[in-house]
């Protein structure tokens, strides 16, 4: 089966695409990505050139990959640049491959876009054919959901990569006392702690959503976003352009806390909303203040979850820290297709290894959990 390839989202509307987006799937639909695309977030000189994948008939989307040819392996949180560091040595072309994923940023969900779930099907497996004709090196798909990992256990040669992430689940808590009270009484007294280290050096919290922010708040969100790679020498992934087309484009979705003192912003937190889930992205602050970070990121995140009604949050990558405040560990997965028969066995056996260490942590982590022992 012939695949279409698009290599803006522009070339396909809204409508078509997001009827394949299973609903909840904010950072799926056809706004995100666009505003990704147009913003010059994503193009040839990032790394990331847009290249989705259609299944086509009869002037119809049946199924589609949202996809990218990537000359790195920045930005995409599931690591391989041991196999890239692998094949130089060896002498076999690593870059260009093809990467089915939402750029920057570690959320699982639907990679496999179909309506009906045999479309999805025959569009993967079509894809070894287009790697081989495009001569790219391998395909990948990241943070899964199980639609997908069903269907990828069924076609040859993929190779499943687990990871592990910290989500908060909300047990139908009343506030934050009442999720306070299922924790053990040291950890519940440091977070107390915590709390009150942060209101005692005056600070307020101020929820707002996208249609509530102007461009100079914007100009505030962007600065803190930037700034946290500033003080790492990084550039940032995201334009400021991309905010404000988020902004026009999927308003409803987007939650921003400030964090103010003296009346004055010099924090925030950007998330989005999808469904019955919470997702932290990205954090920032002008200044250093002792447990802001915890205070922004975490607390208030749960504090609007509980508020909101809103069963899971998702905060991202890393996870000890997260551990520690009631982030419970979630087994990820991705998959790999690659057309070296050698690197591909190597990399089988490297992960038949990684696995049995990703399942053994996230065991410990579980253990270390601040909730009390039934």
């Amino acid at each position: 089966m012939p695949l279409q390839r698009l290599q803006s989202l522009s070339e396909v509307s809204a409508e078509q695409w997001d009827a394949l987006v299973p609903a909840g799937q904010p950072f799926l639909g056809h706004a995100f990505l666009s505003a990704l695309e147009d913003s010059g977030s994503l193009g040839p000189h990032s790394g990331w050139q847009p290249e989705h994948l259609l299944h086509v008939e009869n002037g119809r989307v049946l199924a589609a990959l949202p996809s990218y040819r990537k000359w790195h392996s920045y930005g995409e949180y599931v690591f391989d640049h041991g196999w890239a560091e692998a094949c130089e040595r060896a002498g076999i072309a690593y870059y260009p491959k093809l990467l089915t994923a939402v750029p920057f940023s570690p959320v699982g969900g639907a990679r496999l876009l179909a309506a009906r779930a045999e479309d999805g099907f025959e569009l993967l497996a079509a894809l070894p054919g287009y790697l081989e004709i495009e001569a790219l090196s391998s395909a990948h798909i990241n943070f899964t959901d199980a639609l997908a990992d069903a269907a990828l256990a069924e076609q040859p040669d993929w190779l499943q990569r687990y990871g592990c992430q910290f989500h908060w689940q909300n047990r139908g808590y009343r506030d934050f006392q009442d999720f306070l009270d299922t924790l053990s009484s040291r950890k519940r007294k440091q977070m107390r702690k915590e709390r009150e280290q942060v209101a005692g050096q005056g600070f307020d919290f101020q929820w707002l959503e996208g249609r509530e922010l102007s461009e100079a708040l914007w100009d505030f969100v962007y600065a803190c976003y930037a700034n946290t790679y500033a003080v790492r020498r990084q550039a940032p992934y995201l334009t400021r352009e991309f905010f404000s087309l988020l902004a026009e484009r999927m308003p409803e979705s987007i939650r921003v806390v400030l964090a103010r003192q003296g009346g004055r912003p010099v924090a925030m937190a950007f998330s989005l909303i999808g469904g019955d889930s919470f997702y932290g992205r990205y954090w920032g602050c002008l200044a250093e203040f002792d447990r802001l970070h915890f205070e922004t990121c975490f607390y208030q995140g749960m504090d609007y979850a509980i508020a909101q009604g809103l069963q899971r949050f998702d905060a991202g990558a890393q996870g000890e820290h997260k551990l520690i405040r009631g982030f419970e560990p979630v087994i990820t997965h991705s998959w790999h297709y690659l057309r070296h028969p050698g690197l591909r066995a190597a990399v089988k056996d490297f992960l038949a290894q990684e696995r049995q260490g990703i399942l053994a942590y996230a065991e410990e982590a579980r253990a270390a959990l601040p909730y009390r022992q039934a």
